[in-house]
């Protein structure tokens, strides 16, 4: 096999984002209305990576408790009042343990996303893989990629990671954390419901779902977890569900996650046969639509020049460079049949510091998303849609400064981040 040397240079950009999930997305569109060249990379034929599968919440827009608390605003906010204004989103009290959840069509969500990013000028680049990093004494200055067409460089003045694995800035040589080093959270193939009889489903309580499980597992019916939600959507007689559990698998290895995949939509076709045999309101209801591929909830998270920890999360700490804030208790969905549940103070939330998306070592990148620099604790809490967006606004708003001002990011002054991410409605 002969593997050959990219001799095809694309266009250069002020700011490259690799990957368009609900970090990357927002990463780009941000850095676009914010008057820089942009270009988007993405692997999939669309913008939105999870958020465009079958799951279909935004969490962490609001703190979970007694009163639902917004912490997430800006361009997130563009984002789900375009799906308002074509009525294909709903504010959906949660009583799974998250908070208040922003539930979407994940189709119209697609389209959503591309509006803007062609609106703010971004330059979209799907169907295309990431392979390599372009590093130049220390400092990444692009990436190889591959595609039909070939393997090419993309050059940028500020790159940044909203991979979800950090591909880039481990490529590039920063010091992660993953599998290799202790427990990550398991996979979760979620999947669609269809034919539902709503109102009769929406009267099953979440104890009495639970209960439900208990017994059909005393029966036989393969449920590796004890517990987990399905829950309405913005169309009648569809249901939505977060219930499988894939433990134990490396996501960055291809073979591992394949059977990941296989078992996934296995365990999924067995948790739609116990709804339809044992729950009320599916009696006629047919498993509609698994996501496009099985949710990878924790990978590689980096170093940072700083680490989100467990007591940061649990006693609300703030910092003086936040640049996001988040209310979401740690979840973590370990191999085993529950979940468990760490809840901050009622109301309270904590600061996301800006050099989180730092890489300690590598210069000229920053990172977005699940891949930020958290134990693994804090990730479980941190990783919900809502703070990757406003991860992301914060990344894209950085970039643009550091683009600008001829720096790297981790030169640029918090708090003129935390000014600009004010004026465009960022919560700090």
């Amino acid at each position: 096999m002969h593997y050959s040397t990219p001799t095809t240079r694309l266009w250069d950009s002020d700011v490259l984002v690799i990957g368009s999930g609900s970090a990357g997305a927002t990463a780009a569109i941000t850095a676009g209305q914010q008057g820089a060249s942009v270009t988007l990379v993405e692997r999939y034929g669309f913008m939105g990576g999870i958020s465009t599968q079958v799951l279909d919440t935004f969490y962490g827009f609001y703190t979970p408790g007694s009163e639902a608390k917004k912490v997430v605003g800006g361009v997130p906010d563009q984002v789900v009042d375009a799906l308002m204004q074509r009525q294909r989103a709903i504010l959906r009290p949660n009583t799974y343990g998250a908070g208040q959840g922003i539930t979407y069509d994940p189709q119209a969500l697609k389209v959503v996303w591309e509006t803007l990013a062609k609106a703010a000028g971004v330059r979209l680049l799907y169907h295309t893989f990431v392979v390599d990093a372009l590093v130049d004494q220390g400092r990444v200055v692009g990436v190889v990629a591959v595609n039909k067409g070939g393997f090419f460089e993309i050059p940028a003045r500020v790159i940044i990671d909203a991979s979800g694995d950090a591909d880039v800035a481990v490529a590039a040589g920063a010091r992660y954390e993953g599998i290799e080093h202790g427990a990550i959270q398991s996979l979760t193939t979620t999947f669609q419901m269809i034919n539902v009889d709503t109102a009769r489903a929406r009267a099953v309580t979440k104890t009495q779902l639970h209960a439900l499980m208990g017994a059909a597992i005393d029966e036989g019916y393969a449920l590796p977890r004890k517990e987990g939600s399905v829950h309405i959507t913005p169309f009648d007689g569809v249901m939505v569900t977060n219930m499988t559990r894939v433990g134990a698998v490396n996501p960055i290895d291809a073979s591992a996650l394949t059977e990941a995949e296989i078992e996934g939509r296995r365990q999924a076709e067995e948790y739609a046969r116990f709804l339809t045999d044992k729950v009320p309101g599916y009696e006629k209801a047919v498993l509609g639509q698994f996501s496009h591929q099985i949710g990878v909830r924790e990978s590689r998270r980096i170093y940072g020049r700083y680490r989100l920890t467990k007591a940061d999360v649990l006693n609300a700490r703030d910092f003086d460079d936040a640049i996001a804030r988040c209310g979401a208790p740690i979840e973590d969905h370990h191999a085993g049949s529950d979940t468990a549940w760490q809840y901050l103070p009622d109301g309270a939330t904590y600061g996301i510091p800006y050099r989180c998306l730092l890489p300690e070592t590598v210069e000229g990148l920053l990172v977005a998303g699940r891949c930020l620099s958290a134990e693994h604790d804090a990730h479980a809490s941190v990783r919900s849609m809502g703070q990757c967006m406003a991860m992301g606004q914060a990344a894209g708003a950085a970039a643009v400064i550091a683009a600008a001002s001829g720096i790297d990011p981790h030169e640029v002054d918090s708090q003129r981040l935390r000014d600009r991410l004010t004026q465009i409605g960022a919560v700090v």
